[in-house]
């Protein structure tokens, strides 16, 4: 990504607060030589800062009709407002070794016999690793095949794949889950249902079954008022 920044004289407080009510930030560029004080305009800043690669690529500044290739280090927001108060930046070259927090991107996940077999549910419990690179090799993201998921394991940061030249950092001996598998969960209400409808299913089942075990069924007594027409009938 490339973007344009601007050569900024005045400093301080008082210079600064005119700056953004402008409609600039400031910033400062350092690393291989002298700091350098810049202003960028805001909205394109801030809408720069919305896109992934922004943070996590070797950028390509223009400033003062020369290109630098720069790193974001640090940008300060608002407190409340969605306004940029500050920035900064690091420059780079090919020999320049650096460590980076870079995005995960996951893919083949509804592919994974955890998913597709075992209705498990995936967790991302990371987002993004920390690694480290020359400043060249430095990639935009990292990607994360989760086609071979299975239920009841997890990926650790050691099980992730790095294009060459490009290792994870790792404090001691820690190996962070990046992703988890668990069991689906059953919900109480659906659960108590179950439960409710398989009991009435035993008891019409009992019912059913003690109605056989009584053999026939015991015969009509016919109405008084049927029998006397038949007596009549005899004594003609």
């Amino acid at each position: 990504m490339k973007f344009t920044a601007y050569e900024r004289s005045l400093q301080g407080t008082g210079a600064s607060r005119r700056l953004r009510l402008s409609g600039k930030v400031p910033g400062i560029v350092y690393g291989a030589g002298e700091p350098q004080t810049i202003e960028l305009d805001h909205n394109a800043l801030y809408f720069a800062l919305k896109k992934e690669a922004f943070h996590s690529s070797v950028l390509e500044m223009e400033l003062g009709g020369k290109v630098s290739q720069v790193l974001l280090r640090d940008f300060q927001m608002h407190a409340y407002k969605q306004i940029v108060q500050h920035i900064d930046f690091q420059r780079v070259d090919a020999n320049t070794r650096l460590r980076k927090k870079v995005p995960l991107h996951f893919e083949g996940e509804e592919n994974s016999p955890a998913v597709k077999t075992d209705a498990s549910i995936v967790n991302h419990v990371a987002t993004e690793v920390e690694v480290e690179c020359l400043a060249t090799a430095l990639p935009e993201f990292i990607t994360v095949d989760l086609s071979g998921l299975v239920k009841g394991k997890s990926l650790h940061v050691s099980d992730l794949k790095f294009p060459a030249g490009i290792k994870a950092v790792r404090h001691g001996t820690q190996n962070p889950v990046v992703v988890s598998v668990a069991e689906p969960k059953v919900n109480a209400a659906d659960a108590a249902e179950e439960e409710a409808a398989a009991a009435a299913a035993a008891a019409a089942a009992a019912a059913t079954g003690g109605s056989k075990k009584g053999g026939k069924a015991a015969p009509a007594k016919p109405a008084a008022g049927a029998a006397a027409p038949a007596a009549a009938a005899k004594k003609k």
